[in-house]
């Protein structure tokens, strides 16, 4: 297949720069977590009701405080009203009757900003995004499945940025921030197969595919997306917890998690292990660009390994909750891309040489 380097090429550029906003926005929504930031904005899209959020109190009506609860309140019952017409009845009830939606929230400028300029990060991904669905359009003549990828990854941004119109509207309800966090995984899995697809014919490595292999790598992603579900939920747990002890005597928070924090923990050293076997098996192949992604994936397991160390036993610095959640992602994204480096290159064992002109 021949084909004309700058539409390709301007592709992949805007792609991987697509990829790289995406993990540095879950870097950013740590970040917010972190610093409880989470509820810095109390409405959506707009921020104390302006595009550009106030700087003192003194800025805002004196029943602010009422006010934004019941618009989230009113948000969420016109929501529950949607889920009970398409028969969520148990979803709708279990949203509208949370306790969350009715907590008021507290002008604080930190936070607000913090939560502002995660929102404007937010913003810029999704023009990054549509942008790679733009450059995508030349594949439609070659390899209509980009497009489609890039286009399906901006139909989920978008359905993303109303999630978190709900994530504030709820006040941090916990399902939702799970969901929400399991949707980044995929966006950027659609985002990097999308750009990786479309420079497959570039990977020269070729050899016969073992379905042994194969299917490890996919284990090892999937148990990754899992473990990183399971520490969204510890670490919803860990803002209960700071929250009944008002973000003081950070030494005892750990001792008054739940089942999630010990499923968590433990399930990592069955992670740790299904990963070593894996670098095992790809070691093996003497592949020089798996080897080089397998030597990435193991460096970024230790540093969670010691970030999870650390945070267990040193009273969970504020600091490590946003590092050890972005090298998760990181550690999935690197996983994804062994399984697609891998699957072109046993693929291109059967098939004849490809010209490609870049």
């Amino acid at each position: 297949m021949t084909v004309k380097s700058f539409p390709y090429k301007r592709f992949r550029y805007i792609g991987v720069l697509t990829v790289v906003a995406v993990y540095f926005l879950i870097l950013v929504g740590g970040i917010v977590r972190s610093t409880g930031s989470g509820m810095g904005c109390p409405d959506w899209p707009k921020c104390f009701g302006s595009w550009v959020p106030p700087t003192d109190v003194s800025q805002l009506p004196d029943d602010y405080l009422e006010v934004y609860k019941q618009q989230r309140v009113d948000k969420n019952r016109k929501l529950a009203g949607y889920l009970d017409k398409l028969g969520f009845e148990k979803v709708s009830a279990s949203i509208f009757s949370h306790p969350n939606q009715y907590i008021e929230t507290e002008f604080n400028v930190t936070k607000t900003w913090i939560e502002y300029l995660n929102r404007l990060v937010g913003v810029a991904i999704g023009i990054l995004i549509f942008l790679t669905v733009l450059y995508a359009v030349p594949f439609l003549k070659t390899d209509k499945a980009i497009f489609w990828l890039t286009f399906i990854s901006f139909l989920l941004v978008g359905f993303q940025g109303w999630l978190g119109s709900i994530v504030v509207s709820t006040n941090l309800l916990p399902v939702t921030i799970t969901v929400h966090m399991a949707l980044a995984l995929v966006i950027v899995a659609l985002l990097q197969y999308a750009v990786m697809r479309s420079q497959s014919g570039m990977i020269q490595t070729r050899f016969d595919r073992s379905n042994w292999l194969f299917t490890m790598m996919g284990i090892v992603i999937i148990a990754t997306f899992v473990q990183i579900l399971i520490g969204t939920q510890v670490r919803e747990e860990v803002d209960i917890v700071a929250s009944e002890m008002n973000g003081g005597n950070r030494d005892l928070w750990i001792d008054r998690l739940g089942l999630s924090f010990y499923i968590h923990r433990s399930f990592s050293i069955l992670l740790l292990a299904i990963n070593l076997y894996l670098a095992y098996l790809v070691y093996k192949l003497k592949d020089r660009q798996l080897k080089v992604l397998t030597s990435w994936m193991l460096f970024m397991l230790a540093i969670e390994v010691v970030f999870g160390i650390v945070m267990a036993y040193f009273a969970i610095p504020a600091f490590l909750q946003p590092l050890h959640l972005t090298i998760a992602t990181l550690l999935f994204g690197v996983q994804f891309l062994m399984l697609i480096v891998y699957y072109y290159a046993s693929k291109k064992a059967t098939e004849k040489p490809v010209v490609v002109l870049n």
